[in-house]
């Protein structure tokens, strides 16, 4: 079972909708401990369930479809059984409902978000969105 899994998701030609999948590869950079195990997605597919489930964290990375673009956002999870994890769809939520109802366990979790300023296609992030990944990867790096 890994200590803590991360997982960043999105679309990395879609400028800023790529923070996940940009994070995920920043933290596999810089963390260095095989306790952590660092999954870079487009999307949340039900199949993450099961590494889900052997986790004792989970630590969810995402850009946001609202609020202030380049703003820090951090809010705990718990299992929705309202979701559903079998769609393209899926939440974070529903895929904690998921591991908890297939495996038997659903862990710790955390979303980190940071509000878009552009999903135009482009494989770079906008200076606001760049500058919040800066303090995610930090938050993250010090949690850890």
């Amino acid at each position: 079972m890994s200590r803590v899994l991360i997982i960043g998701y999105g679309n990395p030609l879609r400028s800023d909708d790529g923070l996940g999948w940009h994070a995920a590869e920043r933290l596999r950079s810089e963390l260095a401990d095989p306790e952590i195990e660092i999954r870079a997605v487009h999307q949340l597919t039900p199949e993450l369930a099961d590494p889900l489930s052997r986790a004792r964290r989970v630590i969810f990375i995402d850009a946001a479809a609202e609020g202030e673009p380049g703003t820090l956002q951090r809010r705990s999870l718990t299992p929705s059984a309202g979701g559903d994890a079998f769609t393209h769809h899926a939440t974070p939520s529903a895929l904690l409902a998921a591991a908890r109802s297939l495996y038997g366990h659903a862990p710790e979790a955390i979303l980190f978000s940071v509000p878009a300023e552009s999903v135009a296609f482009g494989e770079s992030l906008s200076p606001m969105v760049r500058q919040a990944l800066d303090e995610l990867v930090e938050q993250i790096t010090a949690m850890l």
